[in-house]
């Protein structure tokens, strides 16, 4: 008999995934730009099923992206941590170097799926460098800042997440 509820499981499994957004972008931080993608991401979420735990944005900085990643991941509140934005080539993206620092495992196949189907669909997708990852009993995940990139690169990863969540939490 399933006990069901946010913490309920059946069959070991947790009925929700709880998820945080970690938006990475020095103008939106800064008030400097709108977060025109918060909609869309939030929708994204919750269609995943899962229950979004946190949405926070932080500025290009390594500093703020490390510290915001591990409190995340070591707060025991979330299971998937989604970094949207800083996956690119320009000097202020370090979001997949930030990844490694702070991770325990990468999970590089992730990342090379999402570039994989990406590259069906844009040429530039080449230049995308997020990866996945593991710290403690959480899964990063980087995707990229654009909502459409973000949809499309988590539509690659949905079919595996339920499954790399119970093995990464020891069910």
């Amino acid at each position: 008999r399933c006990a069901g509820g946010l913490h309920g499981s059946c069959r070991g499994r947790q009925s929700v995934i709880r998820v945080a957004v970690l938006v990475v972008s020095s103008k939106i931080a800064g008030g400097r730009e709108e977060d025109k993608g918060k909609a869309a991401l939030v929708q994204l979420v919750e269609s995943i099923p899962a229950a979004l735990a946190s949405y926070e944005v932080v500025p290009d900085e390594r500093t703020a992206i490390r510290d915001r990643l591990a409190a995340l991941c070591d707060g025991g509140a979330v299971d998937v941590v989604l970094t949207v934005g800083g996956t690119g080539v320009r000097p202020t993206d370090v979001v997949p170097e930030v990844t490694r620092e702070v991770a325990d495992k990468e999970i590089p196949g992730i990342g090379e799926a999402m570039r994989v189907e990406s590259l069906k669909k844009v040429q530039t997708a080449m230049l995308a460098r997020g990866t996945a990852a593991i710290r403690g009993r959480t899964l990063i995940v980087n995707l990229p800042g654009s909502p459409r990139g973000a949809r499309e690169n988590l539509s690659v990863v949905l079919p595996v997440l339920e499954h790399t969540i119970d093995k990464i939490q020891g069910r």
